[in-house]
């Protein structure tokens, strides 16, 4: 089993989870439309959960997530904060979360395309299950700009 290569695409969906959760933190008290929360909310659920089942596996092989960089939230937070105070309508929150959203669908994408056929199939369903949860968050996100 390629050990080392589950154990960073483990990490790959950690980091993704943690960016997303972030994010999302950011975003919700920075507007007031009950749609936006409420899509806001259900994906943060989702990324909580992926995100804890990552973790188990990670507690299971022995593995050590690694929380992001304080410097690195600091600097999404502001990014946030100044994307919002210009604009905070519904589209360009949407337009906001694709950015994201296809951040992390390309880091995944790469990360699974780059495992071989040897590495933990629990980690590798779950980066999958989290591609999916992704590119379907992409698609109502795109829905919510138009």
């Amino acid at each position: 089993m390629d050990i080392k290569k589950s154990e960073e695409v483990l990490a790959e969906i950690h980091r993704n989870c943690q960016y997303a959760l972030q994010s999302i933190s950011d975003i919700l008290p920075e507007t007031d439309d009950a749609e936006i929360k409420e899509e806001l909310l259900r994906e943060h659920e989702e990324y909580e959960h992926i995100g804890g089942r990552a973790a188990i596996l990670a507690k299971d092989r022995g593995v050590e997530l690694k929380n992001p960089n304080p410097l690195k939230k600091a600097m999404m937070w502001s990014g946030i904060k100044m994307n919002t105070m210009k604009d905070d309508s519904r589209a360009h929150i949407a337009e906001m979360m694709v950015q994201g959203t296809v951040m992390g669908v390309t880091a995944l994408r790469t990360s699974l395309n780059e495992m071989s056929e040897a590495c933990d199939d629990a980690v590798r369903e779950l980066a999958e299950e989290l591609l999916r949860k992704e590119e379907e968050f992409e698609a109502r996100w795109k829905k919510l700009i138009g």
